[in-house]
């Protein structure tokens, strides 16, 4: 029996000296007192639950020369990613049927570093098979409010929305939305400054797409989901979605969390997302937002293109793909603004383990370091510093506004189900995640 311990675990509420048991993939024990076994020692490292990464576009199959569950996969390990959920695009076919999906399911065979899971879609034309989808085992859906930035994924309207929600209610699974719809307020005129971007798809886009959703969450009470908040400006009417009891949840990324849009060069379209990237100010409000607990959690919504779609070298922010690619470095990324702002490591955990496995149904399985639970850690330094380079990146296209970014906290490994997957710079041999279906 392998005994892992630290100076620093962290396990719900605590931080300290804990040595953990672990048999048959599980922790099998947790305690402040030596257990007999084998003793592997990490010294002062943190060791925390494997990260729960629950917004990550692969793009396999269709579009696998963006990303693929392998290179996805292999930048989860690299970062301490122990359980990741793909979402049903830019994929082809997109996950909107059990066939899709089917599809999908094969193409991951042998391909998988960690854990994996699947959200659906849902849009206008797949209401009629959303059942049959939710029956094959995805673990909810999404759709998109306004165009997704690829034809396969149209938008859904109210109308379609209030056919969709009633069934996701039947079966007690979390609607994802992409929350932004064009009020007529965005006519501006995009160019290579950056400015121009960001009001071409205001505050009130996002903020009258929320509204929406509280008003359908309540007549169905629908589990709802509001993916990459970037408006601060929305967090007051998700405050009072939430003291009203609704199940409505919110989660944020690392880009909103660290970039501000007056520091933003024209012409770096880098840093081209949906939606935008906003000033320093609505950062705060959104790092206020996590501190109140009206932003459940923290995703990377891993979003890559190859390099020329990017249009870097026009700056060109009108054409350019919107999607930040960020997968591998997630924790670093956060940890460095957060520490900054008084959060723990507990705090941090439970932003980016427990409470995206609480999210997908796996709380005591993922996500925490309580007994029972598989034995998935991260193994990290917080205080050691490091450059960004290419060279360290493993998703696909090594495109990414953090390049040259300098971090706080280095990965030393990663354990999957009692297995060291990653560790300094070196993989398993074998991919050994797991295709996680609800059932």
């Amino acid at each position: 029996m392998k005994i892992l311990t630290s100076s620093r675990v962290v396990t719900p509420g605590a931080l300290g000296r804990q040595y953990i048991a672990i048999e048959d993939s599980k922790i099998l024990k947790i305690s402040s007192t030596p257990i007999e076994g084998e003793l592997i020692d990490k010294g002062d490292l943190v060791i925390m639950a494997g990260l729960v990464d629950t917004h990550v576009h692969v793009n396999e199959p269709g579009r696998t020369d963006w990303e693929g569950f392998e290179t996805a996969t292999r930048a989860c390990a690299a970062g301490g990613i122990t359980t990741v959920v793909d979402m049903p695009l830019n994929c082809l076919p997109v996950t909107t049927t059990k066939e899709a999906l089917e599809i999908k399911l094969k193409e991951v065979k042998g391909k998988l570093y960690v854990d994996t899971g699947f959200w659906g879609g849902v849009v206008p034309d797949s209401v009629d098979k959303l059942e049959e989808l939710l029956n094959s085992g995805v673990l909810g859906v999404k759709s998109f409010l306004i165009h997704s930035g690829i034809d396969e994924f149209p938008e859904m309207k109210e109308v379609d929305l209030e056919k969709a929600m009633p069934i996701l209610s039947k079966y007690k699974v979390p609607y994802l939305i992409h929350a932004e719809v064009d009020d007529g307020l965005g006519n501006t005129k995009i160019t290579d400054k950056y400015e121009s971007f960001e009001k071409s798809r205001p505050n009130s886009w996002e903020d009258n797409a929320i509204s929406l959703m509280i008003k359908l969450c309540k007549k169905h009470f629908t589990k709802t989901h509001i993916v990459h908040l970037a408006s601060g400006s929305a967090l007051k009417m998700i405050e009072e979605a939430k003291s009203e009891g609704l199940p409505f949840t919110v989660e944020t990324c690392p880009h909103y969390l660290t970039f501000k849009s007056e520091e933003i060069p024209d012409g770096k379209t880098l840093y081209k997302c949906c939606p935008p990237i906003r000033d320093g100010e609505n950062r705060e409000l959104l790092w206020e937002g996590i501190k109140k607990g009206l932003i459940d959690f923290i995703v990377s919504d891993h979003s890559p293109c190859t390099a020329n779609l990017k249009m870097m070298a026009e700056g060109d922010f009108e054409k350019a793909w919107g999607g930040i690619a960020s997968l591998q470095f997630s924790l670093p990324i956060v940890w460095t603004e957060a520490v900054k702002r008084g959060f723990s490591l507990n705090q941090l955990s439970q932003l980016m383990s427990e409470k995206t496995a609480e999210f997908i149904g796996l709380s005591g399985k993922k996500g925490s370091l309580i007994e029972g639970a598989d034995a998935d850690f991260v193994i990290w330094d917080p205080d050691e510093e490091f450059t960004l380079k290419k060279e360290k990146i493993q998703f696909k296209n090594k495109v990414t506004p953090y390049e040259g970014k300098n971090l706080m906290g280095v990965i030393y490994e990663t354990w999957l189900r009692g297995e060291v997957i990653f560790s300094e710079d070196q993989f398993s041999k074998a991919p050994q995640g797991k295709a996680i279906l609800r059932t």
